[in-house]
């Protein structure tokens, strides 16, 4: 989407402002959910990653406080959920637990170690990125924040600040040890096309969706908290890295893997082998698509659910039941977990005609194999976070 006050749902955050503030929002910031379709957990290996920006955003409104106690205090409402927050700025080490307005403390948080003073604000947020389902709504919001408070400050960030931003205020603030992708997705994404990231060179380049094909996202409604079982991974493939004496798992191939697993207790190994093979998958996939090979494309994306279960232990049987469940309906060409996996999301790769029976059957197979609901969404790509000024 292009970022327009023509958008209802930010003209309906311009309408809502005043009456919530007393003061009109100066600000409007929309920032893309995002689904992972290969490379899971390879970005803090240094991986590649293959992703899309997805049609569902976090959308803000925003202005100075200018009735802030000397200077200090910023007001947040979540429209959706009719939540109110308030903090002040010389008091951010007030942490509460599990709270949504860590994101925006830790990201006014990150401004002010690079230097760059916020000033108080009020904020209306909303969104469509569901929450807790591996579409990182959490991404989304950081980057319409960020997007925001880099015109309200003046700052001029590049987008790998704002995205380093964003993962300073998950490692930091909310403690949730996670990579790059999430924010370089929301900040990059380009209608029609996957993001390929190198999270080694910092570099991306879009590639075109297969033509003739949808994405069918099914919700499978168990709610993940990443933090601890990220962090777990995490920890085992540093300790991958640092038994086979290199930097980072990306330096790492299947064949050296092999050669080198007898220094690896077993589920070190397995962790190990699940992303440096995702990585040879990322890789493998884009010369798929090169080739026009949308089979071979879909199949990698079914191995790498495979080894998310066995080898990375990330999947749970609600989202196996989903891949399964796709994996027999016509139209399939792909399927797997997408984000940090323990619930969450499936994204199935799909012909186009096929997609609306195939969401259907899926859904319907799904109540009747675990008789929880999912609603399965098909997604299109869609561009990067952006940001509008009426000042």
């Amino acid at each position: 989407m292009q970022i327009s006050l023509q958008d209802p749902v930010l003209a309906s955050l311009a309408q809502a402002f005043p009456g919530q503030f007393g003061h009109s929002a100066t600000l409007f910031a929309c920032a893309p959910g995002r689904l992972e379709i290969l490379g899971n957990h390879t970005d803090y290996n240094q991986g590649t990653v293959l992703s899309v920006a997805i049609d569902r955003f976090a959308k803000v409104a925003v202005a100075a406080n200018p009735q802030a106690e000397s200077g200090m205090v910023c007001r947040l409402y979540d429209v959706k959920g009719k939540s109110a927050r308030q903090f002040r700025l010389d008091a951010l080490d007030r942490k509460v637990p599990r709270d949504w307005a860590n994101y925006i403390k830790g990201i006014v948080c990150e401004f002010n170690a690079l230097g760059i003073v916020v000033p108080a604000f009020d904020m209306l947020v909303t969104g469509d990125v569901p929450l807790s389902a591996g579409m990182s709504s959490s991404a989304a919001l950081e980057m319409a924040v960020v997007k925001a408070l880099d015109k309200l400050c003046a700052s001029g960030l590049d987008w790998q600040q704002m995205a380093r931003i964003g993962q300073g205020a998950e490692n930091h603030y909310v403690g949730a040890n996670t990579g790059l992708m999430d924010q370089f997705s929301s900040l990059m994404g380009r209608q029609g096309h996957l993001i390929h990231s190198d999270f080694r060179s910092l570099q991306v380049a879009n590639v075109p969706v297969p033509q003739g094909t949808s994405f069918v996202v099914a919700n499978s409604h168990v709610k993940h908290n990443l933090t601890n079982e990220y962090n777990e991974r995490r920890a085992d493939c540093e300790t991958a890295s640092r038994l086979l004496g290199v930097e980072a798992l990306r330096d790492v191939t299947p064949a050296q893997l092999e050669a080198g697993r007898s220094r690896l207790e077993e589920r070190v190994y397995r962790r190990a082998r699940h992303v440096v093979e995702e990585i040879d998958r990322v890789e493998r996939g884009c010369r798929a698509l090169e080739e026009g090979d949308v089979s071979a494309f879909g199949a990698l994306m079914d191995l790498s659910h495979d080894s998310s279960r066995l080898n990375f232990e990330n999947s749970c049987p609600e989202l196996d039941t989903l891949v399964s469940l796709g994996r027999k309906l016509p139209g399939h060409l792909g399927a797997r977990l997408s984000g940090g996996g323990f619930g969450g999301i499936t994204v199935h790769l799909v012909e186009s005609s096929q997609a609306e029976a195939y969401a259907r059957q899926l859904e319907e197979g799904y109540l009747r194999e675990t008789g929880l609901a999912t609603q399965p969404m098909i997604l299109h790509a869609d561009d990067g976070a952006q940001v509008l000024s009426l000042a």
